[in-house]
């Protein structure tokens, strides 16, 4: 099947390939049906923090990364790799360009119509994870457990026959310190942007897909391919817009994969972190 449409950019962010919450299947088909001439990796594709514990690569992980050198060969795609908090092992590297279409750097400025976009994975504002890195790693082992919980919860409640319900999102939605922490990153982020002449801020981070104003400041999130399955697009008249993998499935051609699940290698990251 040949990409069903075309857009100017796409974003997307939060992969954490090499954990077994990751939808890399379903990123690299949804990849598959789409041309642009901008692919924005916002931070978190790899993540280098599970694969220094328990994490595992597999060969679905890796078919991310060919079905991107794809879009840079046949559709020329220019992909800007921006480093979040679980692939910090990129620090070491940074800034890197390697040819003409493809780069690693923190952040980024987009220009969409008439308006500038300050593009950063996020982790910037986030204190906990900037200052107290050991208390940053004891909440991915929660938010890992979660999923983990989460994965099992909604086994039960397909063979029942209901449909897929996210706990992370329901905590998130209603323990008042994490709406509290949601709001503080959302605003931090508005002036950031402002701070740097831009009207809008575009991030990833929190997992909360999102288009809003924040005091006149356009403010996106492109959300993750661990629950939300999202990704922010730009059509060619500057209109930006939240796709849903679970809304455009029925329009997918299946993507066909070698089984990866008996193959798998270990990544060893602490010599490069």
């Amino acid at each position: 099947m040949k990409a069903s449409a075309q857009f100017r950019t796409i974003i997307i962010s939060d992969l954490h390939l090499g954990t077994k919450g990751s939808k890399a299947k379903e990123v690299t088909d949804f990849l598959k049906q789409y041309r642009c001439e901008k692919l924005i990796l916002n931070g978190d594709i790899i993540d280098g923090w599970q694969l220094k514990k328990q994490g595992t690569w597999k060969k679905k992980h890796t078919g991310f990364f060919r079905v991107v050198l794809k879009m840079i060969d046949e559709y020329g795609t220019k992909v800007i790799y921006l480093r979040g908090n679980h692939d910090d092992f990129l620090d070491q590297v940074m800034p890197l360009k390697i040819g003409k279409h493809f780069s690693i750097q923190r952040d980024y400025i987009l220009r969409s119509g008439t308006k500038q976009f300050y593009i950063t994975h996020g982790d910037i504002f986030d204190s906990i994870t900037s200052h107290v890195k050991w208390l940053a790693y004891l909440g991915d082992i929660g938010y890992t457990l979660l999923l983990s919980i989460n994965k099992f919860y909604n086994q039960y409640r397909a063979w029942r026959g209901m449909p897929y319900y996210s706990l992370s999102q329901v905590i998130k939605q209603k323990v008042k310190a994490a709406v509290n922490y949601i709001s503080d990153f959302e605003e931090k982020l508005a002036e950031l942007a402002r701070a740097n002449d831009c009207e809008g801020i575009i991030c990833g981070h929190i997992h909360k897909p999102v288009i809003k104003d924040i005091d006149g400041i356009t403010y996106m999130n492109s959300g993750d391919w661990v629950e939300s399955l999202s990704a922010l697009v730009e059509d060619f008249s500057g209109k930006w817009s939240l796709i849903y993998y679970q809304d455009q499935i029925s329009k997918f051609e299946p993507l066909i994969l070698e089984d990866d699940e008996e193959e798998v290698q270990k990544i060893d990251l602490i010599n490069v972190s």
